[in-house]
């Protein structure tokens, strides 16, 4: 029988990178979307199921966990950014919601099956963990916030044989990102400070994930591991 993961976020973006790394690797895995429509628009797989959830609702996640009979990990790429809008308070809150107290609720109603398969959960920090953003004052807290939950998390859970990592993506290119990217003057400046020189891609997250879930990182937890081409190293 393969391991099972969940992907929350998992339809599109890195979440879907991170998806399509593990099944290549063998597991099985649910991904799940937002909105029906980024659902619809992602491809089942004979080891890939596509699903609705909103994790910011208590009981569609509860809901959720309860259909699962084992869980190996979580992976919690569940996001929004809203770029200039983050300084309106009800935008900030809702960002924190999904980023921050998503990741929360998420990993609380899987804590028991995790447990029970001594399983790993990795969450989704930032480089805006590290940095400010200025236009995404909410983001970046909420970034912020996923890398001392992971480390908190992986200090309380340890003892029931749960390893909580997160990773903390540089510059991909997903559609979060697009806007940027066809911004010839600020891709050029991103590029110029990465020292690989290139936009990263959500497989290139997938490939460090699938590290951090497997046996090889049996010793690693609270870790947050940069994936940003050295972005944050200069």
């Amino acid at each position: 029988m393969s391991r099972l993961a969940v992907v929350t976020g998992g339809t599109r973006g890195i979440g879907r990178g991170v998806a399509e790394v593990l099944l290549g690797g063998g597991w099985t895995v649910i991904a799940t979307g937002a909105t029906a429509a980024e659902v619809a628009a992602a491809s089942p797989g004979e080891r890939l199921a596509n699903c609705l959830l909103d994790v910011t609702d208590q009981a569609g996640v509860d809901g959720f966990v309860n259909t699962l009979d084992r869980l190996d990990a979580l992976v919690n790429c569940a996001g929004i950014l809203r770029r200039g809008e983050e300084y309106d308070l009800t935008v900030f809150e809702k960002v924190v919601a999904v980023n921050l107290t998503g990741t929360m609720r998420m990993c609380v109603a899987c804590h028991a099956l995790l447990k029970a398969s001594g399983g790993a959960i990795l969450n989704t920090a930032s480089m805006l963990s590290l940095f400010g953003g200025p236009l995404v004052p909410a983001y970046s807290a909420s970034k912020g916030g996923v890398a001392q939950l992971t480390k908190s998390l992986a200090g309380h859970w340890a003892a029931d044989g749960i390893r909580v990592n997160a990773i903390a993506p540089g510059w991909i290119a997903t559609e979060m990102t697009r806007g940027l990217r066809d911004d010839t003057g600020r891709a050029a400046a991103i590029l110029e400070r990465t020292p690989q020189g290139r936009w990263g891609t959500p497989e290139d997250v997938g490939r460090v994930a699938a590290m951090l879930l497997s046996p090889d990182a049996g010793f690693v937890t609270g870790t947050i591991v940069p994936v940003d081409g050295g972005y944050s190293a200069v």
